[in-house]
């Protein structure tokens, strides 16, 4: 258990019956998750990379979000087994709580400090309310663009502040925000786009090139392996390392995100989190408390007997709410650009969605300029909203368990932490929004979000087992899945960090 309190024990608590009925009452995280999820990712990057570089490599894409959804759901069986949050588990593990606590602080702010999609909003509001993109080194677009991004900061603050618990408010937000957005887009899809560039789009995804060929359809690079069922995806040389690196993270959800859909699991009160407290609201919140430690449960044949029906929930929220969800968000998006946007057309991918908008109402309804504006003002909002909570929760959860004296304190409550490091966030992302432009922020936000991945897979296959009793622990495949996981963002950081050192010894050489 580390250096850690031993966890308490207690019964498990018993879901509602598995049903149809009960499922929107008993997932949620999933849907938090899934808001926070669809953003830059599907909004910018997606569809540049695919415009620029062709459907073969969005492959990449299908491949990140499989292995996420593995991770995810590993991370998920500690926090339904003992309450706690992943990470409470990973600061179990040597060299110990306080080197651990300073590790994943010190890489949650680094991915989210920077409150990159704040910007993106705002340059979606402003190519509204002005009818054009926003220009660099332009100075009053440049001065619009930053107080347009002050208040989506301070509207993000008011946001969390109601709603009993803060997941509570942020699944409720989350629901009506994904449902906008896949209503648009299914129906622009639908509407707007050739069935035959839908089935190539599909084979750039899955990689399948011989039954589509059959059927006469035309598929993206269609290179079949011997026996000519499966096509194998490409890897352009010519592609920005970088951007790659952020389509094979952003794909899905990324680094601390991942971590952080156990804390949501916990304050939803699923699993053994219903012993557990969550984190109040600063307004309309009834007593609620967190404890630092959690509870696990013994293994009797009525206790694992609801942890299966827990388990079955958690896989409804997990792949068939969020991880399907990330794949339709990605090739959705994917599929009307490419259908919309010339192949090798070079924009800026902060123009790619307006283009889109733009072009939409061209050449089939002027509504659709708003309605498509509208759309990846959501998208974008949805993740910044969830990063905002992501980073602040995270912090707050970490040292609330490391730090005795602060949970010790009578001046402190974990509310009050968690809305502290709020404020103070905010007013920092404030300085940060002014030394980049908002690309640049989410790339780097992107680039770290991977390699987070990393160290967490193999900690988290470490922790379930040894930590857990026999009967819970992942079989084989789920093992190899998490190694899997480590090992191909391991190649993509690698990737970049060589490109990277590559870059400056160029730069450094003298001509």
């Amino acid at each position: 258990m580390g250096n850690l309190p031993a966890w308490g024990t207690d019964d498990l608590p018993e879901p509602l019956p598995y049903s149809a009925k009960n499922l929107l009452k008993m997932i949620g995280p999933g849907a938090i998750l899934l808001a926070t999820s669809i953003g830059g990712g599907e909004w910018l990057i997606g569809p540049k990379a695919a415009v620029e570089h062709g459907m073969g490599l969005m492959w990449i894409a299908t491949v990140g979000i499989i292995l996420q959804v593995c991770f995810n759901l590993e991370a998920i069986r500690y926090t339904l087994y003992t309450g706690e949050p992943i990470l409470s588990g990973i600061m179990r593990l040597k060299p110990g709580a306080t080197f651990w606590s300073i590790f994943y602080v010190t890489l949650t702010i680094a991915q989210l400090g920077m409150p990159a999609l704040a910007k993106t909003c705002a340059q979606v509001i402003f190519r509204a309310l002005y009818g054009v993109v926003a220009k660099e080194g332009v100075p009053a677009d440049e001065a619009t663009i930053l107080t347009i991004t002050y208040c989506i900061i301070g509207g993000t603050v008011l946001l969390l502040m109601f709603g009993g618990t803060v997941e509570r408010m942020l699944e409720w937000m989350s629901w009506g925000m994904i449902t906008y957005i896949f209503v648009f887009l299914v129906f622009v899809n639908i509407f707007l786009v050739p069935l035959s560039h839908t089935a190539h789009t599909l084979a750039g995804f899955l990689q399948f090139g011989y039954p589509l060929v059959g059927m006469g359809f035309e598929v993206p690079q269609p290179v079949t392996s011997p026996g000519g069922f499966f096509q194998f995806g490409t890897w352009p040389s010519d592609m920005s390392i970088l951007l790659l690196a952020s389509l094979a993270a952003t794909a899905g959800s990324g680094g601390i995100g991942n971590l952080a859909i156990t804390n949501w699991v916990r304050d939803k009160g699923m699993g053994m989190g219903g012993k557990v407290g969550a984190i109040p609201s600063a307004l309309g919140s009834k007593q609620i408390t967190l404890s630092h430690v959690g509870k696990t449960f013994p293994t009797t044949a009525e206790n694992l007997s609801r942890w299966r029906t827990w388990w079955k929930y958690v896989v409804v929220d997990q792949v068939w709410l969020w991880g399907i969800g990330c794949f339709l968000g990605m090739f959705l998006n994917v599929n009307l650009a490419t259908a919309l946007v010339p192949e090798g057309k070079k924009l800026d991918a902060m123009e790619m969605g307006v283009f889109q908008a733009e072009h939409m109402a061209e050449k089939f309804w002027w509504g659709l300029l708003i309605l498509g504006l509208l759309n990846g003002f959501w998208i974008l909002f949805s993740t910044h909203l969830g990063n905002v909570d992501i980073l602040v929760r995270t912090v707050t959860d970490i040292l609330w368990v490391s730090n005795g004296s602060i949970r010790e304190s009578k001046k402190l409550s974990v509310g009050k932490l968690y809305y502290g490091l709020l404020f103070a966030f905010t007013l920092w992302g404030c300085i940060v929004v002014r030394m980049a432009n908002a690309i640049d922020l989410f790339k780097a936000l992107a680039a770290i979000a991977g390699a987070v991945l990393i160290p967490a897979s193999f900690q988290i296959l470490r922790i379930n087992t040894t930590m857990l009793p026999p009967e819970l622990r992942p079989s084989l495949w789920r093992r190899w899945m998490l190694i899997a996981c480590a090992l191909f963002y391991g190649f993509v950081t690698t990737m970049l960090v060589w490109d990277t050192v590559q870059k400056l010894l160029v730069t450094k050489t003298p001509s």
